[in-house]
């Protein structure tokens, strides 16, 4: 059910080390790293390899404390997700769509909950073969 999660922190660089070296021993290592003006993005991964815990530098001018994404079980699932949160009045950040920068199968939908937390609905297909539906 949950997919990932993301935690802003005031001090990336700083999080990133502690995350890195006090979770060290359960395989929790820097997976991937996208740099901002702000500061460093840093998915980090356990074992497997996938990205599930991310770090980032507060949003300027207001904060977003948590980034949470569902796994979907399809893209159809994130495109109903998608109209059930618009019809809810929810405030839509990205309209589903493919985020190639993330992985190629990747395709989710970002919006806010009541509480102004960034969710997240993402379905994983297969980058060698045609969408998952």
């Amino acid at each position: 059910m949950i997919d990932h999660l993301g935690l802003q922190t005031a001090d990336a660089a700083a999080a990133i080390a502690f995350y890195t070296r006090v979770f060290a021993p359960i395989g929790l290592r820097e997976a991937l790293r996208h740099e901002t003006p702000a500061g460093p993005v840093v998915g980090l991964a356990g074992p497997d390899g996938h990205p599930q815990l991310w770090l980032s530098p507060l949003a300027e001018g207001r904060e977003r404390p948590v980034h949470l994404a569902l796994r979907a079980p399809s893209r159809a699932a994130v495109d109903e997700v998608f109209a059930l949160a618009r019809d809810a009045g929810a405030e839509v950040l990205h309209e589903p769509r493919v985020w190639p920068e993330y992985h190629p199968g990747y395709y989710g939908v970002f919006f806010r909950d009541p509480d102004g937390n960034n969710v997240e609905a993402v379905h994983h297909s297969s980058p060698a073969g045609p969408p998952q539906d």
